[in-house]
């Protein structure tokens, strides 16, 4: 075989090895092209909606009885019965305790005695006046001795009025004996019972508070009681038209909402702070005199802002963002100045707009730039009543999240990518 013959071999071989090499660069590359072209991750929407919310600010208040008596025994003797339950609900003027009433029935009959004797004497003295002056106009009689029986007299109407006083003392010490109730409530534990020797010093018998309405008592700072001023000077300057919510010792809010009465003329200098008083109604009794709970004032006319769910939040060294979508379904981080939390929903002061899309599941899926497929999510229900009631959204942007584009535009990207493989193909 000629020498050149074999060259032309040897080179025919080689470019045949090295076409074959490029081809299967080629086939790799292809398929590591289709493989990155996979399907756009799944993540779920919220469109970022303007909702009625109330300003709310929560303390810690005391529950106070709007009226609170302290029964005392008023005269002494020996505790004769007590005619309630305690923790019974009694009327004004219902009998609770009684004293032992003998001797004072006993001083009242000697009063009596004492005021049948004077005006007995005032009669005598009456007509010792009268026939003393007809002696006196006979001359028979000097005037002097009239002089005296006029005196007389008036002495003895003096006496028929104090007998009076002395039997009206004796009389109320005899319905002293009797406690009653000066006003509708509660009548508490009695402190000693049947047969204990009772009087002014003996103490507390027992406590009697009014249940419905009832007060709660708790302090804010000047900061705080400034803004609630400035938020009731929007509402024309009225307190009442700030709502004030109980929040009972389990958790649950109490469903009677409260108003705010009145405001403490004075500030405490060691803390700073202003007590404020708001009135609930009480029912049934769920509010106890003494009690701590939680309290929650908020604006009776909220104003609109926009909410999204708190889960779209993400923190980082450089603040709060969130990632919304744009028209074309593409993921972008975008910083936010956020409000009050109202609920599972957190307001948005700033860097977002009403109707705009949120991602609130798959965060950790995308980033900024990318391409998604996005499905609606419902927003967190509005907080309960005693959470600040929120208005109720018409519509919902997220409700008709553009899929379709993210789709068209995987399809097209694919398309694309599977032209340039063919060009390429046909370079080679």
């Amino acid at each position: 075989m000629p020498f050149r013959k074999i060259i032309k071999y040897i080179q025919f071989f080689i470019a045949s090895i090295f076409a074959l090499l490029l081809s299967a660069c080629g086939d790799k590359d292809q398929g590591v092209s289709t493989q990155a072209m996979g399907p756009p991750p799944s993540v779920e929407v919220t469109a970022a909606v303007m909702k009625p919310v109330g300003q709310q600010v929560t303390f810690v208040g005391r529950v106070a009885a709007v009226d609170k008596v302290e029964l005392r025994a008023r005269v002494e003797g020996f505790l004769k019965e007590r005619t309630y339950s305690e923790g019974q609900t009694v009327a004004a003027g219902d009998l609770l305790f009684i004293i032992e009433p003998d001797q004072y029935q006993a001083i009242v009959a000697e009063r009596q005695a004492d005021l049948a004797k004077a005006m007995a004497e005032v009669e005598n003295a009456q007509a010792q006046l009268a026939r003393g002056e007809e002696l006196l106009k006979q001359k028979n009689i000097s005037a002097a001795e009239v002089d005296k029986l006029r005196a007389a007299h008036r002495v003895a109407e003096a006496s028929v009025e104090q007998a009076k006083a002395a039997l009206a003392a004796a009389q109320l010490d005899l319905d002293y004996t009797q406690i009653k109730a000066p006003l509708a409530g509660r009548v508490g534990r009695a402190a000693l019972s049947v047969g204990n020797l009772v009087g002014p010093s003996s103490g507390i018998l027992a406590t009697l508070v009014s249940q419905d309405p009832i007060y709660v008592l708790f302090p804010i700072t000047q900061r705080e009681l400034l803004e609630e001023k400035r938020r009731a000077a929007e509402n024309g300057g009225d307190t009442r038209a700030i709502i004030v919510y109980a929040q009972l010792p389990d958790g649950s809010t109490y469903d009677q909402p409260g108003r705010i009465d009145y405001v403490d003329v004075t500030t405490d200098p060691g803390t700073d702070t202003v007590t404020l008083r708001a009135v609930f109604p009480n029912p049934e009794a769920f509010l106890v005199d003494g009690e701590y709970l939680g309290v929650m004032v908020a604006e009776e006319k909220p104003a609109d802002a926009l909410v999204i769910p708190q889960g779209a939040l993400q923190i980082d060294q450089q603040g709060t963002s969130i990632l919304v979508l744009d028209s074309e379904n593409r993921v972008q981080i975008r910083r936010v100045e956020t409000g009050p939390i109202q609920g599972a929903n957190v307001t948005v002061l700033g860097g977002l707009k009403a109707g705009e899309l949120v991602v609130t599941q798959g965060l950790q899926k995308v980033r900024p730039g990318q391409v998604v497929t996005a499905t609606p999510a419902d927003l967190p229900p509005a907080p309960n009543p005693g959470d600040i009631p929120a208005g109720t959204s018409t519509s919902n942007p997220a409700e008709s999240a553009p899929g379709t584009a993210a789709a068209t535009d995987s399809g097209t990207a694919k398309g694309k990518n599977a032209s340039a493989a063919a060009g390429a193909g046909d370079a080679r």
